[in-house]
């Protein structure tokens, strides 16, 4: 994205990651330290969208916050922030995808630090923010169609949580399908390549023992 190189990219990845993640105590005292770093951004639509949701989150009771992610992300299931769901489902092939995850992680040299599953959004979106850079943005790609559905689906609640979702699309290459048959469409194409690189200190994943080779709540 024009104007957005990759600290920038990855700053707007560690930002969503905290958005997306479920509003406690430490997700709500880390949202003063994601606003000024939004606010360093460049002026764009990860800018505008991020900090759309930061305006929203400050203005809502944490309660109240709370409760609207639950109702948002437990009880809908088109809503669903695990990515191998949307293109596994609740099949035997969902296991073995999320294996590779973990040892695409470990190639990059992380472990997963964390009671989440690997492909929980603001997981991937930390990997790609402080592990990978290219490698999580070819991962996100690789899964464009869920993440743009899911984008459709919280614009369709609607609520504030779509905001993160958007920022995050608008860093992939290629407009974003504008309808869920737009977004069907892509998953049987694929979507366009991209490749990008960089690091910022890990909240739920760790460095392995040996490095890189040669349900929130």
């Amino acid at each position: 994205m024009n104007g957005y190189g990759e600290r920038a990219r990855a700053a707007v990845l560690q930002a969503a990651s905290v958005c997306l993640q479920y509003p406690d105590d430490a997700v709500l005292a880390t949202l003063p330290v994601v606003r000024d770093a939004v606010g360093a951004l460049p002026e764009g639509r990860p800018r505008e969208r991020l900090g759309a949701f930061l305006d929203s989150a400050a203005a809502t009771p944490p309660g109240e916050l709370a409760q609207h992610y639950v109702g948002v992300f437990d009880t809908r299931r088109r809503c669903c922030l695990y990515l191998t769901w949307w293109t596994d489902g609740e099949t035997r092939r969902r296991g073995g995808a999320l294996a590779a995850l973990k040892a695409r992680y470990r190639a990059a040299g992380v472990e997963l630090d964390s009671s989440e599953l690997p492909d929980f959004l603001p997981v991937v979106l930390e990997f790609a923010a402080t592990a990978d850079l290219a490698d999580g943005l070819q991962l996100l790609q690789e899964h464009r169609a869920g993440v743009e559905l899911l984008r459709l689906a919280l614009l369709d609640v609607p609520t504030p949580y779509a905001a993160p979702v958007e920022a995050v699309c608008a860093l992939l290459p290629g407009p974003s399908p504008a309808d869920v048959a737009a977004a069907k469409a892509l998953a049987r194409s694929g979507p366009p390549r991209e490749q990008v690189g960089l690091e910022l200190p890990p909240f739920a994943l760790r460095p392995t023992a040996s490095g890189p080779p040669g349900e929130h709540r």
